[in-house]
């Protein structure tokens, strides 16, 4: 038996048993890692942001600048554009590459999409697109997770942990909230709450947010004060909110759908001139509406302590900033949608606070909570992670009081989006792109083993069956079956239950098969 081939069945099965305490000071070192890296990220980001304005405001004073500033961008815009051709896992969001890599669909090259993703956000938020930091600081987490596995030659199995432990401390970073970051990549991104990706996860969660926190404090990203919790009688006007943001969130998902067809059934533009675009589109907007420029940080900000927006300028905002946020990501420019459709949420929900102040006469000093709720209510609708959407707005705005209020307009969007037949935003990104390759799953060599685990769902056509009642998909073996603390060797007669998690060996190049095939086979469809 080759015993050096760290990837044959015997090392495979070795070190699956052995590695889980390693992997929580795995998950530390690449938390630590991630945490540096995003916070050198947020710091060029929020520079680039001051520089901006001053920009905006020497243009503004001196307009014969302006065709100087258009050059700028458009050649910016063309160099992001080359970037993105030369590594294509670099555009958009991120967190729809890094399901497909841990689903085995797609391949990532961690210290090319680390400097590209990091390179290009820079130059296309900084200079203004309405795109946000999280969904590429998800995705540079995910490279340093798989770069540590990659130098540190770690089997497979291990690195595809270390990458969801990156995207953890990725997010954990970008917001100040480790908790959000920790339920989001299971939530969302590894589809799997087993007890060690949990543990590796929240270590380097809590690592990253350790080394953002050093630099940036401990204070939650939206530090709003004087917050007057919602009476518990005015939750009916929490689930309208919740219907409503739901409605709006189905909207989100197929406009920015729609919005990249567009940019592809047009043929007078190669693709590398995409980016021009939104950013030319920016130089209009930073001279009459600065406010929408960039992630909306500073617009959610704005929106609690000022307070002063008349109905007309909220519209007026709500639709400029939704259609500069498609203009921007459907361009494929790297950058996250997390940021601005948090920001488009706080709008809608000033808007619904206005309304009912002016035409139903209701409290004004509630006004800053359905910023708040509709903010977790249009993730929800958009992303469908509705835990995610309440822990991440919870530790945002740093206001556990609304809780309860949170989580209520979560689950009501969440219903509405699901009712009206939304997949979830992410699972629609991921698709497009593996249509866009021909659904050609990554190679490996048949030689070189893999272990995949799977969680067995109440309902799936796993659930309740006998090993030997189940017709087993080729070139696959069931090697464990964890059930709480107690590992069995699996057996003809042994039965599965809801909760169970299944070990798979299979060989490298049938991995993505064989994880489509279990995935049906142990979630309810």
């Amino acid at each position: 038996m080759d015993t050096n081939n760290k990837n044959n069945t015997y090392n495979s099965l070795f070190h699956w048993h052995s590695f889980r305490l390693k992997l929580v000071f795995e998950g530390i070192a690449v938390g630590i890692l991630t945490g540096f890296v995003v916070v050198l990220y947020r710091y060029a980001l929020e520079e680039m942001g001051i520089l901006l304005t001053e920009v905006y405001q020497g243009l503004t004073q001196r307009p014969i600048l302006i065709p100087i500033w258009v050059c700028v961008l458009a050649v910016l815009g063309y160099s992001v554009g080359l970037m993105v051709k030369y590594e294509p896992m670099i555009s958009g969001s991120g967190i729809p590459q890094v399901k497909g890599v841990l689903l085995r669909k797609l391949e990532m090259e961690w210290w090319k999409v680390i400097l590209g993703k990091f390179i290009g956000g820079v130059l296309v938020i900084g200079t203004g697109l309405s795109m946000g930091r999280e969904g590429p600081s998800v995705q540079l987490g995910a490279a340093v997770g798989q770069g540590f596995s990659k130098l540190f030659k770690r089997i497979k199995i291990e690195e595809k942990y270390l990458i969801t432990s990156g995207a953890s401390a990725g997010l954990a970073a970008a917001f100040n909230a480790p908790l959000a970051g920790v339920m989001f990549a299971l939530e969302e991104i590894h589809k799997n709450f087993s007890p060690i990706v949990l543990l590796s996860a929240l270590s380097a969660a809590l690592s990253a947010d350790f080394v953002s926190s050093q630099f940036f404090g401990l204070k939650p990203v939206f530090n709003f004060t004087n917050l007057t919790i919602l009476p518990l009688r005015s939750y009916a006007y929490i689930v309208l909110l919740g219907m409503i943001t739901g409605v709006l969130g189905v909207a989100f998902n197929k406009t920015i759908l729609r919005t990249q067809d567009l940019y592809v059934e047009q043929k007078w533009l190669s693709k590398r001139f995409w980016i021009i675009i939104p950013l030319l589109i920016s130089v209009v907007l930073g001279l009459r509406l600065p406010q929408v420029l960039g992630g909306g940080h500073e617009l959610i900000v704005s929106l609690v302590t000022t307070g002063n927006f008349s109905l007309t300028i909220l519209i007026v905002l709500l639709l400029v900033k939704f259609l500069f946020t498609m203009a921007s990501f459907g361009s494929g420019a790297p950058g996250g949608i997390f940021l601005p459709l948090l920001a488009i949420g706080a709008i809608i929900g000033n808007v619904y606070g206005v309304v009912l102040v002016q035409f139903f006469h209701f409290e004004s000093g509630f006004m800053s909570n359905f910023i708040i709720l509709a903010m977790a209510g249009y993730f929800t609708a958009v992303v469908r992670a509705p835990i995610t959407g309440t822990i991440l707005i919870t530790e945002m705005t740093g206001s556990f009081s609304h809780l309860l209020s949170l989580a209520v307009v979560s689950i009501v969007a969440y219903i509405v989006a699901d009712l009206l037949g939304s997949k979830p935003i992410y699972e629609s990104l991921l698709d497009r792109i593996l249509h866009k390759q021909g659904e050609r799953a990554v190679m490996g060599n048949e030689k070189t083993k893999s272990i995949l685990e799977f969680a067995v769902c109440l309902g799936s056509m796993l659930d309740g069956k006998k090993i030997k009642e189940v017709t087993w998909p080729s070139d696959c073996l069931l090697v464990s079956v964890k059930r709480g603390e107690r590992e069995i060797i699996p057996k003809g007669d042994t039965v599965i239950y809801p909760g169970d998690y299944l070990i798979v060996l299979t060989n490298e190049d049938r991995v993505s098969k064989i994880n489509d095939i279990m995935i049906q086979m142990a979630h309810v469809n």
